[in-house]
């Protein structure tokens, strides 16, 4: 299962609780980059750039795609790259929807978040209103995060999957 969505959506967290509920294992794309690069994504921006990294993640979330069977957490902008859109076709993928002002309060006006150089209000007004039509559009189950907690997300999670399956 693969969970999208924008930054402060609790991608990661919520992966982490659904990988320990159903015993497999949990892997975030992100931190694969920053594993294989030996530096922040942020230092990845700054030293080698957006297109970069953006390359860095596509080959990420392929390799992840491929030889994964878990919980799968992809970066914010992976959806952006239409051979990710291509490769999640026919996998379980989960958007955690946040709306701005909860995602402005997880992700903090203090970040260190690259994409949020500036105004972080207006940075993530404007990533929710490009992005979230992609997210809509590769989901398979679409879940509300505003006002909730992680472990609430997951329940919702494994439930509607649980009974999908039935």
């Amino acid at each position: 299962m693969v969970l999208v969505g924008p930054m402060g959506a609790g991608k990661t967290t919520v992966a982490g609780i659904l990988a320990e509920t159903w015993g497999v294992e949990v892997r975030d794309t992100d931190q694969d980059v920053e594993a294989s690069e030996g530096r922040t994504i942020s230092d990845i921006f700054v030293d080698s750039g957006e297109s970069e990294f953006r390359r860095l993640e596509r080959a990420a979330v392929a390799t992840a795609l491929a030889g994964h069977d878990g919980v799968l957490a992809l970066g914010g902008g992976a959806v952006l790259a239409p051979e990710t859109r291509e490769l999640l076709a026919g996998h379980e993928v989960v958007f955690l929807r946040v709306g701005l002002s909860d995602a402005v309060k997880r992700v903090g006006l203090g970040t260190a978040r690259p994409l949020l150089l500036g105004n972080v209000r207006g940075q993530i007004k404007t990533l929710l209103d490009e992005r979230t039509p992609i997210y809509e559009a590769v989901a398979t189950l679409v879940v509300d995060t505003d006002g909730r907690t992680p472990e609430d997300v997951a329940r919702e999670i494994d439930a509607t999957l649980t009974r999908n399956r039935s």
